[in-house]
């Protein structure tokens, strides 16, 4: 498995899976337990290496978050108006 997270040490180096966790009630999901060579054995979740979903095609920008912004916004409106003038949000 390669580790793909930037800002980890071992970015870009493949590891040994020793073995794999599911946490069911914690974020993490699902974690492996590799060799990490000097660093001794790591604990990666599945986010920080290649078998974790994919990066987004497009990065967080000021834009994207305006336009997140405007949809809350047209949400949060659309919500007001149809509960008699209180909003859920």
């Amino acid at each position: 498995m390669i580790v793909t997270h930037p800002f980890h040490p071992l970015t870009g180096q493949r590891v040994a899976i020793l073995f794999e966790r599911t946490y069911r009630y914690l974020p993490l999901g699902r974690v492996y337990v590799c060799d990490g060579g000097t660093l001794g054995n790591v604990t990666l979740p599945e986010s920080f290496t290649d078998r974790g979903a994919p990066a987004a095609a497009r990065p967080l920008t000021v834009d994207v978050l305006a336009d997140l912004a405007a949809v809350v916004s047209a949400l949060r409106h659309d919500l007001t108006d149809h509960q008699g003038g209180t909003s859920l949000v």
